[in-house]
C-alpha cells in the first residue's frame, strides 16, 4: 500500500507558517513595546570596544529591553549594528526598544556639569576634573602644554595656564583631556578675543599675554568687584616706577607644594615669578582671570596709591606712600610688613 505525502506536507508546511507568524509576532511585540512602566533614568555605559551583544545583554539584565535577541535583530534590521557610540546614556524603561536604539546611535551622551572658578590654576582644574572622574591629572597637565593652541595664541610661557576660561562646562566621561583643554581655550577667544578687548589691548601698549599676566594677578590679589580696578591701578602704577610688583600670590604660585604659610625666606626664592625679587610682570599667569579682571587689567582707575594691605575682611586699605601703608600694616595685619 503506498502512503500519501501531501497530508505530511501540509502539516509541515502550516506547522512552519505557525512558527514564523509565532517567532515574527514575538519578535514584533518585543521590538515595539517598553520593557515596563518605568520612567526613572537608568545610565547605562558603553564603553570602548562593546559589542552588540554585550551591549544588548546589558540591557536585558537592567530591564530596559525585552529580549536581548530582538534588540539585536532590531538593530541589524535597521542597519545600525556598526553605529553604536560609546559613552553613557540615560535611558528608561518606558522608553520603546527602538528609542533606545536611536538614543545609543546618536552620541548624544550624558553630559556632567563643571564649574571652573575663576582664580583656579592649572594644577587645580586638573584636580576638580579628577575628582568628577572626567580627566586624568597628568594627562590633562600634559595637554595643557599644547604647542598648536599656545602657537595660535602667541603664548611664550611654558603652558596654557591662564588661558583655560574659567566657566560651566559640561563634558562627556569619554571627552579627551585635549577636547577639554581645547573647549576651555575657544570658550576663551569667544568670551576674551573680541573687538572691542582686542582694541583695548592695542591702546594699552600690551601684549595680550601681558594684559592675561597682569589680570591673573588682579584675580588673586581680590575677589571684590568694586575693588578690581584699583587693585590694577596700584600694578600699573608700580610698572610704571619700575618698582617690584611685590604681590604675595606670584611666590605662593613659585613654591613647590605651598602649605599656606609665606615665610621671610620665601620672598627670596629665586624665581622669575617671584615679584618680590623680579621687576616687572612674571612671566606669565599664575591663574585663569575671569572677564572682570582681564577688563581691569585694560581699564584701572586712576589713582596714585602704590600700595594696598587687606583689611581682612575681604576688602583692602589704599595707600600713596610706604608711611601711610605702613601705618596701615599696623592697623590691619598682626605684623609689619613692608612694601619696597
Amino acid at each position: 500500500m503506498k502512503l500519501s505525502l501531501k497530508p505530511t506536507l501540509l502539516y509541515l508546511f502550516t506547522g512552519s507558517l505557525i512558527f514564523i507568524w509565532g517567532t515574527g509576532g514575538l519578535f514584533y511585540y518585543q521590538s515595539s513595546h517598553p520593557a515596563g512602566e518605568d520612567t526613572q533614568a537608568v545610565i547605562v555605559n558603553i564603553p570602548p570596544g562593546a559589542t552588540l551583544k554585550q551591549i544588548s545583554a546589558d540591557l536585558k539584565d537592567r530591564n530596559l529591553i525585552r529580549s536581548a535577541s530582538a534588540f539585536r535583530l532590531l538593530a541589524n534590521i535597521r542597519k545600525k549594528q556598526t553605529q553604536i557610540q560609546i559613552g553613557e546614556y540615560e535611558l528608561r524603561q518606558s522608553m520603546l526598544p527602538v528609542e533606545i536604539l536611536t538614543t545609543i546611535t546618536s552620541g548624544k551622551t550624558v553630559l556632567h556639569p563643571v564649574t571652573i572658578p575663576e582664580g583656579y590654576r592649572i594644577t587645580e582644574i586638573a584636580q576638580l576634573l579628577v575628582e568628577r572622574n572626567l580627566a586624568d591629572k597628568e594627562v590633562f597637565i600634559k595637554e595643557g602644554r599644547d604647542m598648536e593652541v599656545k602657537s595660535m595664541l602667541k603664548i611664550p610661557s611654558g603652558s596654557l595656564e591662564g588661558y583655560l576660561f574659567p566657566e560651566t562646562y559640561h563634558f562627556s566621561r569619554y571627552d579627551s583631556e585635549r577636547k577639554i583643554i581645547r573647549t576651555m581655550t575657544d570658550t576663551f577667544k569667544q568670551r576674551v578675543l573680541t573687538p572691542d578687548i582686542l582694541n583695548k589691548i592695542r591702546k594699552s601698549k600690551m601684549s595680550l599675554h601681558e594684559v592675561i599676566t597682569l589680570a591673573s594677578l588682579i584675580e588673586k590679589e581680590t575677589g571684590k568687584g568694586d575693588e578690581r580696578k584699583h587693585i590694577s591701578s596700584v600694578f600699573h602704577n608700580r610698572l610704571h616706577k619700575n618698582m617690584r610688583l611685590q604681590t604675595d600670590p606670584t611666590v605662593i604660585y613659585a613654591i613647590q607644594g605651598f602649605d599656606g604659610n609665606i615665610r621671610k625666606k620665601d620672598l627670596s626664592i629665586d624665581s622669575p615669578y617671584n615679584t618680590y625679587r623680579y621687576k616687572g610682570l612674571p612671566p606669565g599667569p599664575i591663574a585663569s582671570p575671569g572677564l572682570k579682571s582681564i577688563i581691569a587689567a585694560l581699564n584701572p582707575i586712576k589713582t596714585n596709591h602704590l600700595y594696598f594691605v587687606s583689611r581682612k575682611d575681604g576688602s583692602h586699605h589704599f595707600s600713596s606712600s610706604l608711611k601711610e601703608h605702613n601705618r596701615a600694616v599696623r592697623k590691619y595685619q598682626l605684623r609689619k610688613v613692608k612694601r619696597r
